[in-house]
């Protein structure tokens, strides 16, 4: 159970904060828990909190000495058997590292997305060419076949927008994403012409936040907050950075995120205005 393994799935999250809780309402310690395993207390630690995979042999013992019921015995490990599955994004890891890795799973699970972005457009509303153009930025050394790679990667994570169930996404753009050309003028345009459809859906909104705006609290960089419609699972907080990721899942660290963001959307242009500029900056290209 020592192993190492890549970033956990959304689904192995929520399973082992489930048997957290069901550990708890038995009123089990993790002594008690481990000894029916033969591992050790911080094993089941990292069950809980999936830095290990869920052996469902492991599972199956713990639940039955919790006292769960047989029909919700087997309804949990056929979970456990789901969540095992690789994502489809697993077939891309030779150019996804493991800190992004959980990002692409958070996202595909999320029921809502709010971001503050000042550098570039998010990825879930990039067209390929403004894709490709950042990332051959990004990735200088790259060759042809990789920069395919990391194309279609972007570009797969975009296919959870055409869900049934698609995530609620609320993007706030400071106007030098706009500006600052990517690629040549008839990448830009398309890129734009992108948003402006894409903000018309019910499920997207978009908002500039001008230059007029002056300061607002997003001006430290860019960062993303998830919801899930899981109940075990709080919000999540990304930010990057050049070589690696922090996730912030902290109550009162989160809290401050959001209010930034509530405060921020007052000082962006309303979305009915957002449109108007971007059709005014697309003129300009």
């Amino acid at each position: 159970m020592g192993e190492s393994r890549s970033a956990p799935t959304v689904g192995q999250i929520v399973l082992g904060l489930r048997l957290r809780d069901l550990r708890e309402r038995a009123g089990w310690s993790f002594e008690a828990a481990a000894r029916v395993l033969s591992v050790t207390t911080s094993t089941v630690r990292r069950m809980e909190k999936a830095e290990v995979g869920l052996r469902p042999l492991y599972v199956k013992a713990l639940l039955e000495s919790y006292g769960v019921e047989k029909d919700e015995v087997d309804a949990f490990l056929a979970l456990v058997e789901k969540a095992n599955r690789p994502g489809w994004w697993h077939r891309f890891r030779s150019v996804l590292p493991d800190w992004f890795s959980l990002y692409v799973s958070l996202e595909s699970e999320a029921s809502l997305i709010r971001s503050y972005e000042p550098h570039c457009v998010p990825g879930l509303l990039q067209t390929e060419d403004y894709a490709r153009a950042l990332l051959r930025t990004g990735f200088p050394g790259a060759d042809e076949e990789e920069l395919d790679r990391r194309v279609a990667l972007r570009m797969g994570r975009q296919r959870l927008l055409a869900k049934d169930d698609a995530p609620r996404l609320w993007m706030v753009l400071d106007e030098q994403v706009l500006r600052r050309p990517v690629g040549d003028a008839g990448v830009m345009r398309a890129q734009i012409d992108r948003l402006i459809e894409e903000s018309t859906k019910p499920n997207i909104s978009v908002q500039i936040m001008p230059f007029e705006a002056g300061p607002h609290p997003g001006m430290f960089g860019p960062f993303q907050l998830f919801r899930f419609s899981y109940p075990e699972l709080p919000d999540v907080v990304y930010t990057e950075s050049l070589t690696g990721a922090v996730y912030i899942d902290e109550r009162p660290e989160v809290t401050a995120y959001l209010e930034a963001l509530d405060r921020m959307v007052t000082q962006a242009l309303p979305v009915q205005d957002t449109q108007r500029a971007l059709r005014e900056l697309r003129d300009r290209y």
